[in-house]
């Protein structure tokens, strides 16, 4: 009974303290408590919960900073076109020194004059990004250099690089803590990459990173310092209008952090270009720690380069694109009767396992799937 009534005693402190008396819900839009966002920044205290209607916003820029906040559009996305106006230079949204969610907004249009604008910054904090969209921006997230930075982006859109411009990529972490990002689309990049990571540690899961048609994105994926990275699950091709024969890029520019690790399982790699393809580079002469790559179970297609200077890897198995299902309306499952099916065994490291526990669902996001000793390559079981 003692145990008891003290447990519940610290419960009650700790949720008196962890959930402010004070938070609310701030409404924004024609009817609601405020009509812009910079308004309900000013407003907002820690904990609350920003609600914005549905519709198109022009302009409205905003800084958000320490506090714990939630940013959700309610019904249809509303949608905020930058319209030539930044927050400080910078992108429509900036956020610092919190710990936000932004939830069911969608960015468009940001351009700034040293041409780095984003639909959001991230100065320092954390942030998490759910079912948004980044289109037409220079960059659709920018994070700064702060080490204790972290972002996790989740069944969101990036796409439509501009057609001006030269630092372009639909998602640029700078050196932060970490970058996680799960469930989302990458595709129509130009000129940058579509997803770049200088952070400590990126994990990259269930993610259709498919330049497509049209697209001439750089690199796919750009490691440039290394860190502890793991891609499982994703679909990664490479447009054959891309002028970059890389795929996935590691440590270019050499490491700046201390562990230094490449894990790539149950992806699907495919290149449609006329030029070989160079899957995986990766710089180990600028690598001054010890670096471990470990390639398990994915499937590549195309003409072009896998495991060269990577060392031993195991599961992995080239396709021709004849294999799968319909690639062209991005269903780049296995037919039925492949040899493949079932082939592999189940992705063990130092008894962790890294087998997939979802797979990328169209449009956006993921679905669960239960796995077995005996699996499939690539990114569908």
């Amino acid at each position: 009974m003692k145990f008891g009534y003290i447990a519940g005693l610290f419960h009650a402190i700790f949720l008196t303290f962890s959930t402010p008396s004070f938070a609310k819900i701030i409404q924004v839009g024609a009817t609601g408590d405020v009509r812009t966002l910079a308004e309900a920044s000013a407003m907002a205290k820690d904990g609350d919960i920003i609600e914005i209607a549905s519709g198109e916003w022009h302009g409205d820029v905003a800084a958000w900073e320490g506090k714990r906040l939630t940013i959700r559009g309610i019904g249809k996305r509303p949608v905020f076109f930058a319209d030539g106006k930044s927050q400080e230079g910078k992108a429509i949204w900036v956020f610092r020194s919190g710990d936000f969610i932004v939830e069911n907004i969608e960015f468009r249009g940001t351009r700034v004059p040293d041409g780095n604008g984003a639909g959001i910054r991230l100065e320092s904090g954390k942030l998490h990004v759910k079912a948004c969209s980044f289109i037409d921006n220079e960059n659709g997230i920018l994070t700064s250099n702060h080490q204790d930075a972290a972002l996790t982006v989740e069944n969101s859109l990036f796409a439509e690089a501009p057609k001006q411009g030269n630092l372009l990529h639909l998602l640029y972490a700078g050196r932060i803590a970490s970058l996680k990002v799960v469930g989302s689309r990458f595709h129509a990049g130009r000129a940058g990459h579509l997803i770049k990571s200088r952070a400590r540690s990126t994990e990259l899961s269930y993610n259709l990173i498919v330049d497509g048609p049209g697209g001439a994105a750089s690199y796919e994926v750009d490691l440039p310092n290394g860190g502890a990275a793991s891609l499982i699950g994703n679909v990664i091709e490479q447009s054959e209008t891309s002028e970059n024969p890389v795929v996935v890029a590691y440590a270019a520019e050499g490491s700046v952090w201390e562990k230094n690790q490449l894990l790539l399982a149950h992806n699907t790699f495919l290149s449609k270009g006329l030029k070989p393809a160079w899957f995986i580079r990766v710089w180990r002469d600028k690598v001054p720690r010890t670096l471990e790559v470990l390639t398990i179970n994915n499937l590549y297609s195309g003409f072009g380069l896998f495991n060269y200077g990577l060392g031993s890897g195991e599961g992995n198995y080239w396709v021709p694109a004849s294999m799968f299902r319909a690639p062209d309306i991005l269903d780049f499952r296995l037919k039925d009767d492949s040899w493949l099916l079932n082939v592999v065994s189940a992705a063990i490291i130092d008894g962790k396992s890294f087998s997939p526990l979802n797979e990328f669902s169209l449009p956006i996001g993921t679905k669960s799937i239960s796995v077995s000793n005996r699996l499939t390559p690539g990114a569908f079981q």
